[in-house]
């Protein structure tokens, strides 16, 4: 495999977790259980890892593409003897539609293989190995079923072709025909307390996932009707993949450890949900969906949360609410491309990140008309969350991007405690009493003064990513986009100029002057303040580059290469996909709001091939 092509994945999801298959057809990466749990196929991180696939013997060239409104992939393999397409999906429960799919999936991925034209020779190789790769199970053929048990795991494959075991593994080598369809389905379930998986036919799974995706789609086509919306339904459509079904959580991204330099050690385990990205992601799913997901993104966080006291708010949670995240290596992996330690759990956990408080409390600004009546459980997290503001303001934090080296004293971070005490007095009396509200108040207004006076570098020109730092931080970008700021404020456009020149390249803006490569929500926040600056065109133009710089698949990864193009860090990458959504919503406001003043429309940029008009 190529280990420097993690753009060449495609990504299925079910509600409970996540598969990557790559361009030839290899299943690299499956954590059955949850988005969290060990892997089953984890060939991404090592060849040795397990994998499952299916392609032609020889040479081919491949073209895929997802089902129309689905996150089903249709791979078609062409060779010098015929053409042959591969269709896989992970199953949805059975009738499962609209809101109600992910929530109790079977954990099965189904494989079918159809000729298209001539006859082409097609390899299986099935190997899987448990416990990202340590755990090799024994392989047992039983009236057609294949079993694997080891631990804590147990795999059941049933195909349409008998396969010849080895040790740890099985294959098959077939022919398929022009109009033959060949049928493989794989369930897991856990050893001691499930019976075996069901295993329905893979062309069952297939409609079944196909019509579930498309339920979840068709309820909310109509929701966004702004600029660039097939890029918009796509994302959304990718961000609801992330969405642990159970519980509403959203991960980060689908997979742990895929470096954000190649041979580099920041190799983070991103298979769990940040509060970092809340407000945005509720924003997303409000533009791009519709109320019911945001309202269980609110619901999540409340659960997470439980009863906060004055102990550093948690930065992030396992999938069903778990706060300890403890972070361990994983020494006997290679890493993909080299690139180690291979992380399981993430540290960041224990990190105080200021920034949290403004996330919930804007969130909870966004639903204010779904919190009312507000909750006693919801009154007291908001007014904690606010009360902590006052004083975690005036701490270093290890800021959003979650330092390791040491705590500084982040912009970004007292912006976003501005963001929690700024909500928490639009509230007002629903929040608290007179007096808190005062308090609240005066302590925005301490914030934002620190900010003006301490973030400001005149030597740079602009706002510094640390209170009496020379360093810029793509971060700062967020003060328009929380309110702190307007874009056009004389301070503010000056720092969008510096952060651009100094850390941009084609389009692609670095967190910082050693960032590795750009990245992509970074990038979408300059969409965004461009739009809110009034700068239309420019804004525009950048967005269609962006758009352009998804793979083949309109999927992103969490940086790339401002040289190759090159994908880099954990995919898909949840956190780019809601930039876009963001950055496409305000770029649409931006245009309504030219329209309505009088001034001349402005064009749609091109670029994607996809785009489409604003709203009529």
């Amino acid at each position: 495999m190529d280990s420097g092509r993690i753009s060449e994945h495609g990504f299925l999801a079910d509600g409970r977790s996540a598969v990557l298959v790559d361009r030839a057809g290899s299943v690299n990466w499956w954590c059955p259980e949850r988005f969290d749990g060990p892997s089953v196929f984890g060939r991404l991180l090592g060849d040795d890892a397990g994998h499952w696939s299916i392609q032609p013997v020889g040479s081919f060239t491949t073209d895929r593409s997802y089902l129309d409104g689905t996150l089903v992939l249709r791979t078609v393999f062409t060779t010098g003897q015929g053409t042959v397409a591969v269709t896989d999906a992970l199953a949805l429960e059975p009738g499962a539609r609209g809101h109600d799919i992910g929530l109790r999936s079977p954990r099965v991925l189904g494989r079918m293989v159809e000729g298209l034209s001539g006859e082409v020779p097609v390899r299986l190789d099935y190997r899987p190995r448990f416990e990202y790769g340590r755990v090799m199970a024994y392989l047992v053929e039983t009236d057609g079923v294949i079993g694997a048990t080891a631990g804590a795991c147990h795999l059941s494959l049933r195909g349409d072709v008998p396969l010849t075991l080895g040790e740890g593994d099985a294959s098959a080598t077939f022919t398929v025909r022009a109009g033959e369809t060949y049928r493989f389905t794989l369930g897991y379930a856990p050893t001691y307390d499930a019976a075996p998986p069901h295993l329905p036919d893979a062309d069952r799974v297939v409609a079944d996932a196909v019509a579930g995706w498309r339920s979840w789609a068709d309820l909310h086509r109509d929701h966004y009707r702004g600029l660039f919306r097939d890029e918009v339904r796509r994302s959304a459509l990718v961000v609801q993949g992330m969405t642990y079904g159970p519980s509403g959580g959203i991960v980060a991204a689908a997979t742990t450890s895929l470096p954000e330099e190649l041979g580099g050690d920041r190799n983070y385990d991103y298979r769990f949900v940040w509060v970092r990205d809340f407000s945005l992601t509720l924003q997303a799913l409000w533009r791009a969906a519709c109320p019911d997901e945001a309202d269980r993104q609110f619901s999540w966080v409340g659960r997470a949360m439980g009863r906060i006291g004055d102990e550093p708010v948690p930065i992030m949670y396992g999938v069903q609410g778990e706060r300890d995240l403890t972070e361990h290596t994983l020494d006997h992996l290679p890493g993909y491309a080299d690139s180690r330690p291979v992380f399981v759990g993430n540290d960041a956990w224990k990190q105080r990140q200021s920034d949290v408080l403004g996330e919930v409390l804007d969130a909870a600004w966004l639903m204010r008309h779904y919190l009312d009546p507000m909750m006693p459980d919801v009154r007291h997290l908001l007014r904690s969350l606010a009360d902590q503001a006052t004083v975690t303001w005036r701490l270093p934090d290890a800021g959003m991007w979650e330092a390791r080296d040491a705590e500084r004293h982040y912009v970004s971070s007292k912006v976003q405690c501005w963001t929690a005490l700024d909500r928490a007095v639009r509230f007002g009396p629903r929040l608290g009493e007179p007096s808190d509200v005062a308090r609240w108040a005066a302590a925005r207004d301490e914030v934002r003064e620190a900010v003006l006076d301490r973030g400001w570098n005149e030597r740079l020109g602009a706002y510094a990513g640390a209170f009496e730092s020379d360093r810029l931080d793509a971060s700062v970008l967020m003060m328009p986009l929380v309110g702190f700021l307007p874009a056009d404020d004389e301070r503010m456009r000056s720092t969008m100029d510096v952060v651009e020149r100094r850390l941009s390249r084609g389009g692609l803006l670095r967190r910082w002057d050693d960032d590795p490569a750009g990245f992509v929500i970074c990038s979408f926040w300059l969409v965004g303040c461009l739009a809110l600056a009034g700068e239309v065109d420019r804004a525009g133009d950048l967005f269609a580059q962006l758009a352009g710089r998804v793979n083949d698949l309109g999927l992103y990864a969490e940086q790339i290469d401002q040289v190759t193009g090159e994908h880099l860090g954990n995919f898909p990458q949840a956190f780019s996909h809601i930039g876009l959504i963001n950055a496409a919503g305000l770029l649409t406001e931006a245009v309504e709001r030219h329209r309505a003043a009088g001034r001349p429309r402005q064009p749609v940029p091109a670029g994607t091939g996809r785009t489409e008009g604003a709203r009529s």
